[in-house]
């Protein structure tokens, strides 16, 4: 099975996180930002993963600790419940609209992170989420998950639907990516992912 369970405790956040990534895309999500918990339940839906995500936050100061642990959070628990990735398909991308937006989203299970976001949001917040950090989760994400992802929101003018889209596109591409290629080696000429 692979799965994984996260603790994560600082003097900012305090995080538990169980992830199952050959789940049947089931979520009990709660950050304490109704926007970022919204995001992350599309992605648990799109991405067939099953994710419970507990997080009290220091959201008295603002939402960038909250997101970026969690983004952090989650990575290490993808990470873990891949293990040396062996028989994974590695490579995938997906395109998700919503509405008028559309967005783009690349993934390489390589081993080595390199994030490479581009959202264009103009509003300061959707909900009580900074926009800002929209694109940080992403970021946090791939460094801990040690993956190369790229998302591009190529249109869209509700900067709800173009966050939306990117968190939908992200999910189908990691559901690709994870899957079983049919084999036992590891997807690399290196050998070693």
């Amino acid at each position: 099975m692979r799965k994984a369970s996260i603790e994560r405790k600082t003097l900012e956040t305090e995080i538990r996180l169980e992830l199952n990534l050959d789940g049947q895309g089931l979520s009990n999500i709660n950050t304490g930002i109704g926007f970022f918990d919204h995001m992350l339940n599309a992605l648990t839906k799109h991405s067939g993963f099953d994710i419970e995500l507990e997080c009290k936050g220091d959201l008295h100061v603002d939402d960038h600790h909250t997101v970026e642990d969690c983004g952090l959070a989650l990575g290490q628990a993808v990470a873990e419940a891949l293990g040396d990735r062996r028989g994974i398909v590695r490579f995938a991308h997906a395109y998700a609209p919503l509405d008028e937006a559309l967005a783009r989203a690349v993934v390489d299970l390589s081993g080595r992170p390199w994030p490479s976001i581009d959202l264009g949001l103009k509003r300061e917040k959707i909900g009580e989420l900074s926009c800002e950090n929209i694109g940080h989760f992403f970021e946090s994400f791939a460094m801990t998950s040690k993956m190369s992802l790229h998302v591009d929101v190529l249109k869209g003018n509700n900067d709800h639907h173009r966050a939306e889209a990117a968190f939908k596109a992200v999910a189908i591409a990691l559901k690709g990516a994870v899957r079983s290629d049919g084999g036992a080696g590891i997807p690399s000429t290196k050998g070693v992912l």
